[in-house]
This record gives structure tokens, sequence and C-alpha cells, in this order.
């Protein structure tokens, strides 16, 4: 074990062995970890993305029923007319998850609703009655035991819940009239947990509590589930146990709804702690078992080598042994070998004078290599700068291009979409345009779309979106509004910031401008748009210089 070859084999073998499996444990903790977190931000994404579609759902169901209490046909007509409950019937039948939708009047009697269901009947001391007089009311699940007996039994014996959604009805001078309502069944909102996380991830567990932390979804878990310690403070999953003493890794997402009455509910996402963390260990295991074989074959690798480099040394180290102990009849190497190992040393040495002289020469050519490197890449990093602004800008105005309000326009359709994050959009033109041009010139009607555009930008958020949309006409692109109260007052702050401005050469001028909304029933951009520069052409016919808003029912 004293010799070179053996000690070299040991030393190289040895410290490879211990590198390769240091870095396997390595590689395989850090994986484990990776793997550890990106399953537990799948289970965060499925538990955001479950609340963010069901608080979409319960916001649509509530602007539904806002819509139709502040329609003409119930603010102003009879409520126990045909045309109200012809109203009724065909908005029941549209929404599949709607259980009842009724009319009742100021004393609670219910006047019309679809079906016929609770005709007849005083609903003046349900809650949802109570709670529409005041004003819009999303109400937290319940059962409804007089429905109930008027509707079909749910498979597998399960009571019928409801949703409640409730509105007043006020006529023009703001006088109670009544209040319209709306049941919708509770396994609308089942189904679209299923949707928004089952379908995904379907060796998952899916939880509803409400704000009390009761268990609201699934039924078998009512009463008896719960988590020791509550549920964790942010969405980021944590491993906790459970009370049928389980360890699950869990996930919770707050259901926002934006409604009038947030209801409390959270979405809460759980997997076996065994299950979630069975891939982590199976890919550890695997780590080892390489970074274990890859040190064996790499030691056996390095006997081999080790024996190659030292067999030259070993027979020099014979011969001066022999020669030590007085071995007269020995044989030196060949002639040629000593005469190569000479001639080795020398041509090292002559080499490494001529690598040191080759290296400073090197190092100068670098340098200026380098420094012509750093100035083509600046120049290549401002043409590109430049290639960036000219395919995104519109070449006059400095505005967003129609192109990149095209791809901005898809981006937030796919967005809603998925995510059910709503956008608005404003189409604005510039009444009596062509007068511009006309009177004064190209050059000053270019002058007054320079300013105007830099104007919309000033008064607009750093998330929206300018974009010449066409001549005289501008588009502006709002993400995450999805109310239409929101919007409006952007394009009417836009408005009145034109109208207070002054042009050089023109004085003041005024804007005409559409709002549209995104809805869930869209089949593109294109939709939106459409709305937009409909409802653009109704504040040009109706005057100018105002706003309009188209939403998709009206459309």
């Amino acid at each position: 074990m004293d010799s070179f070859k053996h000690q070299l084999a040991l030393w190289f073998g040895g410290l490879t062995l211990v590198l390769l499996l240091a870095g396997g444990l390595y590689a395989a903790q850090v994986a484990s970890t990776l793997a550890a977190q990106q399953r537990g931000e799948t289970l965060s994404a499925a538990a955001g993305a479950g609340a963010e579609l069901l608080g979409a759902h319960l916001r649509e169901r509530e602007l539904d029923i806002m819509v139709l209490a502040q329609s003409p046909l119930l603010r102003d007509g009879a409520l126990d007319s045909r045309a109200v409950l012809s109203t009724l019937q065909a908005r029941s039948a549209l929404r599949r998850e709607i259980a009842w939708l009724g009319v009742a009047d100021a004393t609670g009697q219910v006047l019309q609703a679809a079906n016929g269901l609770l005709v007849g009947r005083n609903v003046a001391q349900r809650d949802w009655f109570k709670a529409g007089i005041e004003g819009v009311f999303v109400g937290d699940v319940h059962e409804a035991v007089l429905l109930a007996k008027l509707l079909p039994q749910a498979t597998g014996g399960e009571p019928l819940r409801f949703v409640d959604f409730a509105a007043p009805i006020r006529d023009t001078e703001g006088r109670l009239r009544g209040v319209v309502g709306a049941h919708a069944h509770w396994s609308w909102v089942r189904e679209t947990l299923e949707e928004a996380v089952l379908r995904r991830l379907p060796d998952v567990d899916v939880l509803i509590v409400n704000r009390k932390g009761e268990v609201l979804y699934p039924e078998q878990l009512i009463g008896k589930a719960g988590l020791d310690g509550g549920l964790p403070s942010t969405q980021r999953a944590e491993l906790r146990t459970w009370p049928d003493g389980e360890r699950y890794l869990t996930s919770q997402a707050p259901v926002r709804a934006r409604s009038s009455n947030e209801l409390g509910w959270q979405v809460v996402v759980r997997q076996p702690a065994a299950v979630a963390q069975a891939p982590v260990r199976a890919l550890q295991w695997r780590m080892a078992l390489i970074g274990l074989l890859a040190g064996l074959v790499t030691a056996g690798l390095a006997w081999h080598l080790a024996g190659r480099v030292s067999r030259p040394v070993q027979a020099l180290a014979e011969v001066a042994r022999r020669i030590e102990h007085g071995d007269g009849d020995v044989r030196f190497p060949e002639p040629e070998g000593a005469s190569e190992l000479r001639q080795l040393l020398g041509s090292v040495r002559a080499m490494t004078d001529g690598l040191l002289r080759k290296e400073d020469e090197l190092a100068h050519a670098n340098a200026t290599l380098e420094e012509q490197v750093r100035q083509r890449t600046e120049a290549l990093e401002q043409a590109n700068v430049e290639l960036a602004r000219l395919a995104t800008r519109d070449a006059l105005t400095g505005a967003y291009n129609r192109r990149w309000f095209d791809d901005k326009l898809a981006e937030c359709f796919h967005l809603a979409q998925r995510a059910g994050q709503g956008f608005a959009l404003l189409l604005v033109d510039v009444d009596h345009f062509k007068r511009i041009n006309d009177n004064h010139g190209h050059d000053i009607g270019d002058a007054v779309l320079q300013q105007l555009a830099a104007l919309l930008q000033a008064h607009t958020r750093a998330s929206d979106c300018v974009a010449r949309f066409g001549g005289e006409e501008f588009a502006v692109l709002m993400p995450g509004t999805a109310e239409a109260v929101a919007a409006l007052a952007v394009a009417e702050k836009l408005r009145a910031a034109v109208a207070a401005e002054r042009f050089p050469g023109v004085g003041s001028l005024t804007l005409s401008g559409g709002v549209s909304l995104w809805a869930i029933g869209d089949d593109g951009g294109a939709s939106v748009v459409k709305r937009a520069d409909l409802a653009l052409y109704r504040a040009k016919a109706d005057g100018r210089n105002r706003i309009e808003l188209l939403l998709a029912e009206s459309a």
C-alpha cells in the first residue's frame, strides 16, 4: 500500500468518490426541495384558481340580479305582468344553477316566479327578502325547507342547499316597489370547484369553509374537519395535522367575489403528506443510488489510470533499488527512453517560456478584442432598443401602435378566461377632427394628435395601455378593471381633461368615447372592441362630448 500506484489510486479514487457522493446527496436534497416547493405551489395555485373562479361566478350572479332589478320592466312596469314572468322564465332557463327566481312586492308577497314556485306565498320573514329591501345581497349557504318541498330531491339523499341573491326594485323616484330574489343550487358551487381543481388534480381534497371555520363542502366532512391552530395565515402550502391524525399538505385561498357583502369563504386544498412527498422520497433514493454507482465507477477508473501513470516511474524506481542493493546485472531503461525524458524536460521548459510570451500577446489581443466586442454590443443593444420602440410605438404620437394593442388585448382576454380577471376597454375619437385638418392643415392636426396622446397617457395608470387605434381614434385598455363604475370614472376623467386642455392653433376640442367590459360569454377580444365601437357610435349620435357604456347583455 506504500507504492506510488496504490497511494495515487487511493487518494484520487477516494476523493472522487467523496465528491461525487456529496454532490449527489446535495443535488438530491436540492431536487427534493424544489419538488416539494413545486408541489406546494401547485396546491396553492389550485386553491387560488378555485377561489378566483368561485368568486367570479358569485359576482356574476350578483350582477345578474342587480341588472334585473334595475331593468325598466321591473322598475316602471307592473310586477305581476306576463312580460315580467316571461323575463323570469327566460333568465331561469339560461342559468341552470338557479333553483328559484321570483319577484315579491314590498310586503313580501311573491307575485311572479319562474315555474310558478312559491307564487302567492309571503316571504317577508326570509333573510334574503329583509336584506334585499336594504340593498344588493348575497347570502351564505343554507337549507330552504319551504322550497325544498317543491323541488326534486338530490341523488344520494343529500339535503338541498342554496345560495341566495337579492336586490331591491325601486322606481325612478327611489321608492321601494319590491325585491327580486334568486336561490342558486349549492351543487353549482361544487361543480365550479370540480372544474377549477379536481379535473386537474384528482388526487387532492377540496373544502370550503366559512368565516367561522365551519366546513361547507364536502358534505361528508361537515362538522368533522378542521385544523389545529386554524387555517394557514397565507396561501403558501404548509404541512398541517388534521383531526383524523393524518398530516396533509394544505393550502387555502380566500373567495373574493368583490360583492356588496363578502361571505368570508375560504377554498382549502389538501393532500396526504405521504402522497405529496412520495415523488420526493423516490427522487432522493434515485439520486443517492446514482451518486454511489458513479463514485464506484470513477474509483475503478482512477485505479486503472494510476497504474498507467505510475508504470514508467516504478520501472525507474526498480532500477534504482537494484543498483542500491549492489545488483550489477541490471538493465537500464533504453537510452532512447532516458534521452526522451531529458528531451521532454527541456521541451517543457522551452514550451513554458514560449507559452509565457504567447500569454502576454494573447492578453493584449484579448483586451483589444473585448473592447471591440463591448463597443459592438453597446451598438447592438441601442439598435435593439430602437427596433423595439419602432415595433411597438406609433411613429407620430408615441402611443402604442395597433399591432401592440392587438397583442395586449389578446393577452388580457386569455388571462380573463383563465383566471376570471376582467378588463375594460375605452375607445375615444376627436370630435370634428376633419375640420381641424381642413381649416388649419395637417401639420396642426398632427400636433393635436401628439398632444392628445400625451394627455391620455398622463391621465391613465402605468398599467393601462394607450394606443393609437386609427386616424384620430385612440384606445385605452384597462387590465384588472372589471367594474363598470371604475371604467366610466376613468373615461369621464379623460374626457374632462381633454375638454379643459388648450391646443395651440386650435383652442379647445372635445372627445366622444365608448366603454365596454369583458364578459364570460365573449369569444375573443374582438367582441369587447365591437361593443366599445358601438358605444362610441352612440356617443357620437347623441351629441358628442360624452361617454357611453355598452354591456354584453345589451349589445
